[in-house]
């Protein structure tokens, strides 16, 4: 069984494979990274048509490659990925968070979105069903944090970030970059933590396993 995982931060790829090695181990990963695409979405402010197209070739050559089912890992390129679905189905192809907020459905109504790069603030809540109330916050300066290779930095402005969202049901962690600080999230908050990896690969493992 081969997984493509797909990222457009270079900070993606340990988290997700910390996640398969604990919870599917069996499962060969290839990891694909263009770490300008977040920088150019950070630059023009909105998904064009071009970056929808680098989505599609990134796909294509994972499929090209034997995968089994294709993993995003970053949170911000919601409509680029239904593109990819689109075309690639029936071949499972997941955005990086609908496994954490089918999760975060069932335990309540109140749900903290900590994110550490800000364009996900826009493009994720969206993306979760109607009824539930979506608490956004940035941990701003977290990111910038992990980029200089501070990751001590990156969990204190988190889980700092986080104690706005202690009156939440349960503060779900938008980017697999932030699935480091989760430990500390729980430590500051007391609230139940979720994270994309952990998730993505619970839902993988169902659909393939």
């Amino acid at each position: 069984m081969r997984i493509a995982l797909i990222h457009a931060l270079r900070h993606s790829p340990p988290p997700i494979e910390a996640a398969f090695a604990e919870l599917w181990p069996q499962v060969r990963l290839m990891n694909l990274l263009d770490d300008s695409l977040s920088a150019d979405l950070a630059r023009d402010g909105t998904i064009t048509e071009a970056m929808t197209g680098r989505f599609l070739d990134l796909a294509r050559y994972a499929k090209a490659t034997g995968a089994d089912g294709i993993l995003f890992t970053c949170s911000a390129f919601g409509p680029c990925i239904e593109a990819v679905q689109r075309e690639l189905a029936p071949l499972p192809v997941l955005k990086p968070n609908e496994a954490m907020i089918e999760e975060a459905e069932k335990t309540g109504g109140r749900i903290g979105l900590l994110a550490s790069f800000a364009p996900t603030l826009a493009s994720m809540p969206p993306e979760f069903p109607p009824g539930l109330t979506i608490m956004p916050k940035l941990a701003e300066g977290a990111l910038a944090a992990l980029d200089r290779g501070d990751g001590a930095e990156h969990d204190r402005i988190a889980a700092e970030a986080a104690r706005d969202l202690a009156g939440c049901d349960v503060i779900a962690l938008a980017q697999f970059s932030l699935a480091r600080s989760a430990p500390a999230v729980l430590a500051a908050t007391g609230r139940p933590v979720l994270t994309t990896p952990q998730s993505a690969v619970r839902k993988l493992r169902r659909l393939l396993g």
